[in-house]
């Protein structure tokens, strides 16, 4: 099972999602911030429904939150949990941009200063430091439109060019680069969990000795990386939440076509008629097909 939590304005959704089939099995809307009572309550229902079902769980994947070891150990015993994967990536590449950023905020202070309008021809200086301003300018700004491929697991053969072009004579910005592809490489499940941690103790004394990062990668030094690599070892735990991402993603295209409208009662009405349509999907697509084949003459 994967379990989150949605925060729709002073509302918070808790789902439990069927992290094999990609499907929300339970649910609660809350009207303030969760607690451990609250996330025990609910555990307590889904532990009803799966034995309702003859169904035991095997494992949890969680967000990483500190609301969910308590009262999982509390209700379910010593069952497997993993941190998502995709959590901590989040937070490692926002770090990294938070890095690229500095960057450019550092390049655009040095950048000299020059008098408004076009430099005269005979002022060999002034027409020096505008091309220079004008050439910082513009790496500036490919800094902030190709940032994501700093970012980005595999690039291309011509991204990976351009992106040496534009850092030339930026060493931290390849290091950064450097650096994600070495987190990325974390995440590879053709390497066991053992192999990840000494990778991440090599990549953790890296950053360490780039004093320059300051607080923007201190991502990479949290318990959670090590908890999240737990699932390379195990078949059983997905890679990644996306079965929670996924459900999330239909609630809130279904509230941008509503004009936001929020309110208790709503949200569980969305939430229930959006699970009806999901359990009624196999039935349709049948459906769909015996007709489809009518139509062609077959019987």
């Amino acid at each position: 099972m994967a379990a989150d939590a949605l925060y729709e304005g002073p509302y918070c959704v808790l789902s439990v999602v069927d992290n094999r089939q990609y499907k929300r099995m339970l649910y609660k809307v809350l009207d303030h911030a969760p607690n451990h009572d609250d996330i025990t309550a609910f555990w307590g229902r889904l532990k009803t429904a799966l034995a309702a079902r003859d169904l035991v769980l095997q494992g949890i994947t969680t967000d990483g939150s500190a609301l969910y070891p308590a009262p999982s150990r509390t209700v379910f015993g010593e069952v497997a949990q993993q941190i998502c994967p995709f959590h901590v990536l989040k937070e490692l590449t926002q770090g990294i941009l938070s890095a690229v950023a500095a960057e450019r905020t550092r390049l655009a202070k040095s950048k000299p200063k020059v008098k408004r309008g076009r430099p005269a021809s005979k002022d060999k200086v002034a027409r020096r430091l505008a091309r220079q301003s004008k050439q910082m300018q513009e790496k500036i700004r490919d800094w902030f439109q190709e940032r994501f491929w700093l970012v980005k697991r595999r690039l291309k053969p011509s991204e990976r060019k351009r992106l040496v072009h534009i850092t030339r004579g930026f060493p931290p910005l390849r290091t950064v680069r450097e650096i994600m592809e070495h987190i990325s490489a974390l995440f590879d499940r053709r390497c066991r969990t053992q192999t990840a941690l000494g990778k991440l103790k090599k990549l953790r004394q890296w950053v360490n000795r780039c004093t320059w990062i300051g607080e923007t990668l201190k991502k990479v030094f949290a318990p959670h990386l090590e908890k999240a690599l737990t699932f390379l070892d195990d078949t059983l735990l997905p890679a990644t939440s996306n079965a929670v991402e996924r459900g999330n993603r239909r609630h809130r295209k279904m509230q941008k076509s509503v004009y936001r409208v929020r309110s208790k009662l709503c949200l569980e009405g969305r939430i229930a008629l959006d699970m009806l349509r999901a359990s009624r999907a196999e039935g349709r697509e049948q459906t769909t097909r015996a007709l489809h084949q009518g139509r062609r003459g077959y019987t």
